[in-house]
């Protein structure tokens, strides 16, 4: 019996075994408190989480103290949101109809609490406009999010050029780049941003740890804590640190950083040979986001004719999804399919629609496995439309 075989990276990532190497030690004999820093232990701890800062800042070419370290990019996103509105006048947010809910949940809390909302359309390959966002910049606009690199169809935004709008502006750019690390190049000096979220564990680190990068020159972004109690990392994250899962995190940034190149090419390879032969096999198939820009493993498709619940359940030997993972477990209508155009939400245009199938392909995949993934994948599909 073989393995199953994990395509959904988009969902999270394995840890990398060199990085549990580096955290051991921490969830071991280094157990200090980097708070404690009137012992070795504790100075220890201090010292892990320091460096770890540095890899992390690196890797997205920030200053080691604009890094504030979190439990994932969710609770970074919420930061930048609710964090940047505390304790100001209600005034004016900009994102895209295809954010991750912790963008746009916050942004709908916000907009509950006398803020207004500008919420900008996706073209039909999920990509905004930058002359969009100009057009919704006023006076009154303090934030512009928009994520880097969306999670359930791989489309990668035009960062810079959006970054170079909002600099004409007053407002503040702010990046959730969870899917983008280590996958592609983060400039945040290059692209204009003043907040940027990460997450440890879509990039082979921990779960339960992430970052928010919060600018402090030119011009400096002041925030308030989400909530209150200990006044760790610069008072916006109050609790005793997660010194192994920082040290995870660490590590994995230093060590995509290091491999994203040979890395990028070799998940290209493998995603085109998927898509190929899917696309060889089976008719009715459609690829969701943009043909190029996007992330380099990552394969978006509808299939007409399937039931999306029948398929995923059918394929017992490959770990896919039918979109994002991030709110629940069911399948339903994804509202970054509708923003692009791709399905409706009930009725006849999502029968016509039939399934999504997200799959995205990462550092421990091998072409053996993409072969037989392609296999129980054509097959199930082919099942499943016999019995129509």
């Amino acid at each position: 019996m073989l393995p199953p075989i994990y395509l959904d990276h988009h969902a999270t990532t394995p840890l990398d075994p060199r990085v549990l190497e580096g955290m051991l030690p921490f969830l071991r004999e280094h157990f200090g408190n980097a708070a404690s820093r009137n012992h070795v232990f504790g100075r220890h701890a201090a010292a892990a989480v320091e460096e770890a800062r540095e890899r992390v800042a690196q890797a997205i070419g920030a200053r080691d103290a604009e890094i504030v370290f979190t439990a994932g990019a969710s609770e970074a996103n919420a930061l930048a949101l609710l964090g940047l509105a505390a304790g100001e006048a209600a005034a004016h947010l900009v994102t895209s109809a295809i954010e991750h809910p912790s963008v746009l949940d916050n942004a709908r809390r916000l907009e509950r609490a006398g803020w207004s909302l500008t919420v900008l359309p996706v073209d039909r390959f999920g990509r905004v406009d930058p002359e969009d966002v100009r057009a919704a910049l006023a006076p009154h606009t303090r934030l512009v999010s928009v994520m880097a690199a969306n999670n359930e169809v791989g489309t990668l935004q035009p960062i810079a050029a959006i970054g170079a709008v909002v600099r004409e502006s007053a407002a503040l750019f702010h990046v959730d780049a969870t899917q983008a690390l280590g996958r592609v190049p983060i400039d945040v000096e290059a692209s204009g941003i003043d907040l940027l979220s990460l997450s440890a564990h879509k990039a082979y680190g921990p779960k339960g740890v992430g970052a928010l990068y919060r600018r402090r020159r030119p011009r400096r972004v002041r925030l308030g804590p989400l909530f209150e109690g200990g006044g760790q990392e610069d008072g916006l994250r109050p609790g005793t640190l997660n010194v192994p899962g920082i040290v995870g995190m660490g590590l994995a940034c230093e060590l995509a950083m290091a491999e994203m190149p040979a890395e990028s090419r070799r998940l290209l390879a493998l995603r085109q040979r998927l898509q190929a032969r899917l696309l060889r096999e089976l008719d009715g198939l459609q690829l969701n986001g943009h043909p190029e820009q996007r992330l380099a493993g990552s394969l978006h498709l509808s299939l007409a004719g399937v039931d999306p619940d029948a398929l995923l359940l059918g394929l017992e030997d490959v770990a896919a999804s039918a979109g994002s993972a991030c709110s629940t477990g069911a399948v339903k209508p994804s509202y970054v399919l509708q923003a692009i155009g791709r399905t409706g939400t009930t009725g006849a245009a999502q029968a016509q629609q039939g399934a999504a199938l997200r799959l995205c392909v990462g550092r421990f995949n091998t072409e053996d496995e993409i072969d037989r993934a392609a296999q129980c994948i054509v097959e199930r599909v082919r099942a499943l439309r016999r019995a129509a």
